[in-house]
């Protein structure tokens, strides 16, 4: 399959959601060259209802993807810098790039999957404090869902009947925190919080800097983001709203802490909680069990998990313990950050927005070794 690719101003289209003649919706992937885009391409050239009929990539004209990335070779696609006529567009650009695209494509009647920041903060003050950036479209961001479908999945279904159809994907950081911590949430067990979080070396994109280079990374661990992590205020955010009325005196100034490993793909984040109140191992148990008993892509599991355990599927998996002891509770949640964390999750969010089933094109088991 081949897709070239028109202008960004005159070619996204104006029809709302005529899909391809074949009833497959048509989806085009902005900013394809990246490891997220190439992880959306990988996905959705085997998803059962998307034809992809484009992939965008800043200053290409008609390269055949596996120039970028040899291993999308079957898949026949080529890369330019346009996006044609389109059901959905995934945005994986650089923080501060897509609000400025956005409005032209939902003006079209596209979807817009955002994996970037643009459209996850809720507040657009909270955006050059976190980002540096002022948003431009305060407008649009007050109607975005956060695409975390565990926590949002009767907004994102929502959207199905809505003009205007903007996910604010959630970042992997983020994902497994978040995950982690809103049972607890829930139930106002949430006291003293610290996240101390590891991340594989593609959690930083494709870009080439000194830091992340192979004789800088291998043996080698570093902490970052010492004094504020971005991802600290979409955890503080989700995790309040998943309280709902509970007191949760530690779901704002949640300490986080992530590393660089050396490794390539995976999260693995260690959330440390001092609660509100006594609890036990039994009443845990049944907190988590009770929160992702239902969820295709959360495992809650007896044996505290590995980031392997995960590697290339779209599954979180969680484990939760209580030290009585020292009466804190340990919440261990994993990732792949490059599809749970980025890709995976937002084709997640997709299928539920075009009323496909959450799991479509997503049943990739476990990569081992």
């Amino acid at each position: 399959m081949s897709a070239r690719l028109g202008t960004p101003e005159t070619s996204i289209g104006t029809g709302r959601r005529q899909g391809a003649s074949d009833g497959r919706i048509r989806v085009v992937v902005v900013g394809a060259t990246g490891y997220a885009g190439a992880e959306l391409v990988r996905i959705l050239a085997r998803h059962p209802a998307v034809e992809l009929v484009g992939l965008a990539g800043r200053g290409r004209s008609a390269e055949p993807v596996e120039a970028v990335h040899p291993h999308l070779a079957a898949t026949r696609l080529t890369l330019d810098e346009a996006v044609p006529e389109a059901d959905a567009v995934f945005l994986a650009l650089p923080h501060g790039v897509a609000v400025d695209r956005v409005p032209a494509i939902v003006e079209a009647g596209a979807t817009v999957i955002d994996l970037g920041a643009d459209f996850r903060l809720r507040d657009p003050a909270d955006y050059p404090r976190w980002y540096r950036f002022e948003h431009a479209r305060p407008d649009l961001l007050a109607g975005a869902v956060y695409g975390l479908p565990e926590l949002h999945r009767a907004e994102l279904l929502a959207l199905a009947g809505k003009d205007v159809r903007i996910v604010g994907s959630p970042g992997c950081y983020a994902t497994a925190s978040i995950l982690a911590l809103a049972p607890l949430a829930r139930a106002g067990l949430l006291g003293d919080v610290v996240v101390d979080a590891k991340s594989g070396v593609s959690g930083a994109g494709r870009d080439t800097k000194p830091e992340y280079m192979f004789g800088e990374v291998n043996e080698s661990v570093r902490a970052y983001g010492i004094g504020g992590h971005r991802h600290v205020a979409e955890v503080e955010q989700e995790v309040g709203l998943a309280a709902g009325g509970a007191a949760n005196p530690g779901a704002k100034g949640i300490d986080f802490l992530p590393h660089l490993v050396p490794m390539t793909r995976g999260i693995l984040a260690a959330a440390h909680v001092r609660p509100t109140r006594p609890t036990s191992q039994a009443e845990l148990d049944a907190l988590f069990a009770s929160a992702y008993a239902e969820e295709p892509f959360v495992s809650v599991v007896a044996v505290p998990p590995a980031t392997k355990h995960v590697t290339g599927s779209n599954e979180a998996r969680i484990h939760v313990s209580y030290d009585p002891r020292t009466a804190r509770i340990l919440v261990l949640s994993v990732l792949d950050n490059l599809v749970k964390g980025a890709a995976g999750q937002a084709v997640q969010s997709f299928n539920l927005v075009h009323g496909l089933a959450e799991t479509a094109g997503l049943e990739q088991l476990p990569l081992v070794p």
